[in-house]
């Protein structure tokens, strides 16, 4: 994997508004790809996660798969 690669989040244990199967883009990669900084955002540009990850958290995206939407707002964000 390389820096501007689109990844899948493996793994829910990264930051609790990231769900597995969120597409994130490699920004950084770490000592010869043995962590990635990984940025997460909206469709719309808004940040939502920089995460550091390992290798078996995240996979490259496969051609045969399509992007989905889910809202990331949290409970505790609409009951304010």
């Amino acid at each position: 994997m390389s820096e501007f690669d689109l990844v899948v989040l493996e793994d829910n244990g990264a930051n609790e508004r990231l769900k597995v199967g969120d597409v994130g883009t490699i920004l950084t990669v770490y000592s010869e790809g043995k962590a990635f900084e990984v940025e997460f955002v909206t469709l719309t540009g808004e940040l939502v996660a920089v995460e550091t990850l390992l290798p078996h958290q995240i996979r490259t995206v496969r051609a045969s798969e399509v992007m989905s939407v889910r809202d990331t707002t949290t409970k505790e964000e609409t009951n304010s």
